[in-house]
């Protein structure tokens, strides 16, 4: 059974805009019909909080559950269990009327800029749907202009609002997907891996945009990707999430330099370091990710964990808190901080450095 959740074990002791408690997403897969029908345990007992106008960052392997955990709090998808609050309101099990008016307040911008915008649509009418459908009450000359001063906001010229998205290179694509989920004046964003796709040339720009609109609005946002320079940029905190379960999670710079979790020293010893007179330890994990289908009993990173002990196996470590605001989930005490994993936070080829 999942531990009751502790707000004492978050960041933020003010009024969170966004809590999760003990979040569950379960998917049956296969033949329903005299035929077997797998349980996909994606997202297992998730929670955490995010602060007004903070930046979280989630990252891990593809497969752990970070994206999947983006829509869940977005009510893209029902929670198989675990509470959801936006700004103190329980939204875990409204249904879609009741949902209704609280999704201008929740937007997404999509991973891939490519196939996230309708290509029989103008920039103008990709800009204002969520307006059309969301916010009935403003008339054509009102949604019209906000479509202009979203442009505006994101870098591009109101002459663009016409023209389709074949015409559009891959980073003003996204740049009208960021105006997208801009243009409702949202309070909890979710950028699910948004500059992913693009050439790293590009990246830059994206993330100092993100920057520039999160300063200005005060926004909230959920940051998912695998780039952790990208993450170290942009975010206060950082979760880090393995198939499924969040096993660290700290502010940025107290993660950057000293990780503490096995999982995330591996994480961190895999990048890159600008600077060839440096060495870093390369920690190599064994095997692949487990199957959300059938994951190992206890720790599910025991069967790839050089430090694993056969208690792993008897029961889910809790995430317990290691210093000021940082928690791992791990039962071994003597890994403590090894600084030598740390990661240089100076954001190597982006142009950008830390905040």
């Amino acid at each position: 059974m999942a531990a009751a959740f502790d707000s004492s074990t978050t960041a933020g002791k003010a009024d969170p805009l966004l809590r999760v408690e003990n979040l569950r997403q379960w998917y049956r897969i296969g033949s329903g019909f005299l035929g077997r029908r797998d349980l996909v345990r994606a997202v297992e007992d998730v929670s955490f909080d995010i602060r007004r106008g903070e930046v979280l960052g989630l990252v891990g392997e593809s497969g752990s559950g970070k994206s999947t955990l983006g829509k869940a709090v977005l009510r893209m998808t029902h929670p198989t269990g675990g509470r959801i609050f936006l700004d103190g309101q329980d939204i875990t099990d409204l249904g879609r009327r009741q949902l209704r008016p609280l999704r201008p307040r929740m937007q997404l911008i999509f991973q891939d800029p490519f196939s996230s915008l309708n290509p029989r649509m103008t920039v103008r009418q990709i800009v204002a749907a969520p307006l059309v459908i969301q916010r009935a009450d403003l008339d054509e000359a009102a949604r019209q202009a906000r479509v202009l001063e979203a442009l505006e906001l994101v870098g591009l010229s109101n002459q663009y609002a016409d023209r389709y998205p074949h015409e559009f290179s891959g980073g003003q694509r996204q740049r009208i997907g960021i105006a997208r989920a801009f243009i409702t004046e949202p309070s909890l964003l979710v950028a699910d891996e948004p500059v992913s796709a693009l050439d790293v040339s590009i990246q830059a720009q994206i993330v100092n945009l993100l920057i520039d609109i999160r300063k200005r609005l005060n926004l909230t946002v959920l940051f998912i990707s695998h780039d952790l320079a990208v993450v170290g940029h942009l975010c206060d905190r950082v979760a880090v999430i393995y198939l499924g379960r969040i096993v660290e999670i700290a502010e940025t710079n107290a993660l950057f330099r000293q990780p503490r979790h096995p999982y995330t020293q591996a994480l961190f010893s895999a990048v890159p370091v600008p600077d060839p007179t440096l060495r870093r330890e390369r920690i190599i994990l064994k095997g692949d990710m487990p199957s959300p289908i059938n994951p190992p009993s206890g720790c599910a990173f025991r069967t790839r964990c050089r430090y694993a002990l056969p208690a792993c196996a008897e029961a889910v470590p809790p995430l317990r808190q290691v210093a000021d605001g940082h928690m791992i989930r791990c039962i071994r005490d003597d890994l403590g901080p090894i600084a030598k994993f740390g990661i240089v936070t100076e954001t190597a080829g982006l142009g950008i450095g830390r905040k």
